[in-house]
């Protein structure tokens, strides 16, 4: 039988626990397991190698987009080190999309080019760059889309098509959009990456991170990193973001449908000098976006009319959003990726990509709009009277 996104995050990987009949896998609070004999286990031996509550999370999110293998991991840093880059040796070339997430640009830049692997970042959203960056030595291609912190559109199906005959495994960061709004598996992707503290969770109260694959050979290679590095989540971990991914669905309707609202009431307002949301017409991906996703997604970013002493000011006027790193749980939050999510990419390489000081990341949780709105509005008064009375006094 063939289930819907909704039924598949309630039950994919997800039976009733066969002992007790209890509807939700019980939290097996346990670092080792009991053997028949030596050699001989019911399955399980050692949570590190293998654990009951974070395989029943692996079934679920692997369900959730249509493959058969899933990977976790503590956190989304986790499975990038400890499993995708871990597929790399020395003198072997990645190619990269060139806005993304700070912490990947740093593990990138600071930690595996120390060990010989070469990275070449590029503006994916052309696939003609990706094209032109292939060596003979490139292994991996990295794709983040939408990216973070701008909210660009990497067409997943062209750009792996420009790879598909040479070998590569492409991967997709799918974070921003969650199973939900896309799968790049059937857009030709080899692997798909979850930061699972964001949207999968939920509530901002578990950390974790998933790499999914459909096919065997990759999926042994990551298992086997896994029990190797060891950075796996704790079993309540686990059954935090499974309880989170079973109202993935619903939640991620309504973060859009907030999202879309706020974003076309601040595009052209006064003080905003700009709003990066895929979901506006005007945006140089949009066509792309509607063709591979199902919505926009709820995390946009803006430029303030503002100096950095005035995005400040803005930040600190808030009092329903909260200032602080992550995204996709249920209360909205705002980032500086200049000084929080990016501070680690050097300012000129910020610069080019177009993380400048005004520019802010919202991250739409579940609060009535109209609320966040007016939020917005008064944080963005109080910021502007602000450099006014500075203006004045001078």
């Amino acid at each position: 039988m063939t289930w819907h996104f909704d039924t598949l995050a309630i039950h994919g990987g997800q039976p009733n626990d066969p002992a007790t009949g209890a509807v939700n896998i019980p939290v097996y609070q346990t670092s080792t397991f009991g053997q028949i004999e030596p050699g001989v286990t019911r399955g399980f031996d050692y949570a590190r190698t293998n654990h009951p509550t974070r395989r029943a999370l692996e079934e679920n999110l692997a369900a959730l987009e249509g493959a058969r293998h899933g990977v976790a991991f503590a956190s989304g840093m986790a499975a990038i080190n400890g499993a995708i880059v871990a597929l790399l040796s020395k003198g072997d070339h990645v190619v990269s999309t060139r806005d993304l997430y700070g912490g990947a640009w740093r593990i990138f830049t600071k930690l595996w080019a120390r060990f010989g692997v070469e990275f070449t970042f590029v503006d994916t959203t052309d696939p003609a760059n990706v094209a032109a960056a292939l060596r003979a030595e490139t292994k991996l291609l990295w794709l983040e889309t939408p990216s973070n912190p701008l909210l660009k559109i990497t067409d997943i199906a062209a750009c792996t098509a420009a790879v598909r005959d040479r070998g590569i495994v492409t991967v997709v960061d799918n974070t921003f959009a969650s199973p939900c709004l896309q799968r790049p598996l059937e857009l030709g992707a080899d692997v798909v990456l979850h930061s699972t503290t964001k949207y999968i969770n939920g509530h901002s109260d578990a950390l974790g991170g998933v790499v999914i694959t459909d096919r065997d050979d990759l999926h042994e290679r990551l298992r086997f990193f896994q029990n190797a590095v060891g950075a796996v989540p704790g079993p309540q971990d686990c059954f935090l973001i499974a309880r989170g991914a079973k109202t993935l669905g619903l939640r991620v309707e309504r973060h859009c449908d907030s999202a879309e609202t706020i974003a076309n009431y601040l595009d052209g307002f006064d003080g905003v000098a700009r709003v990066h949301f895929p979901g506006l017409a005007a945006h140089p991906s949009h066509a792309i976006a509607r063709k591979q996703m199902k919505r926009f997604g709820a995390v946009l970013a803006i430029e303030l009319d503002l100096d950095l002493e005035g995005t400040r000011r803005f930040a600190r006027a808030l009092r329903l959003w909260t200032v602080a790193e992550s995204l996709g749980g249920v209360k909205s939050l705002v980032s500086h990726p200049a000084t929080m999510t990016h501070a680690s990419v050097e300012p000129e390489v910020r610069r080019e990509v177009g993380i400048g000081d005004s520019l802010l990341r919202l991250s739409v949780g579940l609060e009535d709009p109209r609320d966040l709105i007016a939020d917005l509005e008064q944080a963005l008064a109080a910021a502007r009277a602000g450099t006014l009375a500075e203006a004045v006094s001078a």
